[in-house]
């Protein structure tokens, strides 16, 4: 089962190149690599890779803000995920909801995060479809958030 194989833990320095590869696969945005370092040692806690038999299939990077809340009408501590994705050949397994569950107890254990948010394509509808499993409303929408000119949902819920 893949429950028992699957190793959600920090990232490290080391999995970045095939971390960014993941990202270079799977999504149109890309960050430098003085980017991912900056968030590997600044909130190294809730950047997550999951590890399928020694192989990293997938990863989580988030963000401490200080910002309004969506969920409350208050000035409040924020995690951001700035990205998230799995390797095609392992999607549709639950290992995005893992990482997402992981990267939601890290956010408000080890940082104290009192909500998390993140923009998604409105187009991807699995990936929304995920986030209310999770409990996730749509917030607002950003027209042409994405370089194509797509817009996003922004989707928050309390932590």
């Amino acid at each position: 089962m893949l429950s028992e194989k699957l190793i959600v833990r920090e990232a490290r320095l080391e999995d970045l190149d095939e971390v960014i590869s993941i990202n270079m696969e799977a999504l149109p945005e890309h960050y430098p690599r003085g980017f991912w370092e900056e968030h590997l040692r600044k909130w190294n806690k809730s950047f997550l890779v999951a590890e399928l038999d020694g192989k990293i299939v997938g990863y989580v990077m988030c963000r401490i803000e200080w910002g309004w809340g969506f969920t409350k009408n208050k000035l409040l501590k924020k995690g951001h995920v700035i990205s998230i994705a799995v390797r095609s050949n392992y999607r549709r397994r639950g290992i995005g909801e893992k990482l997402m569950v992981h990267a939601m107890k890290a956010l408000r254990e080890h940082y104290g995060a009192e909500e998390i948010y993140l923009e998604v394509r409105v187009s991807n509808t699995p990936a929304i479809n995920l986030y209310k499993k999770l409990g996730f409303k749509i917030v607002k929408t950003i027209a042409n958030y994405y370089l194509d000119g797509e817009d996003a949902y922004v989707m928050a819920r309390e932590l």
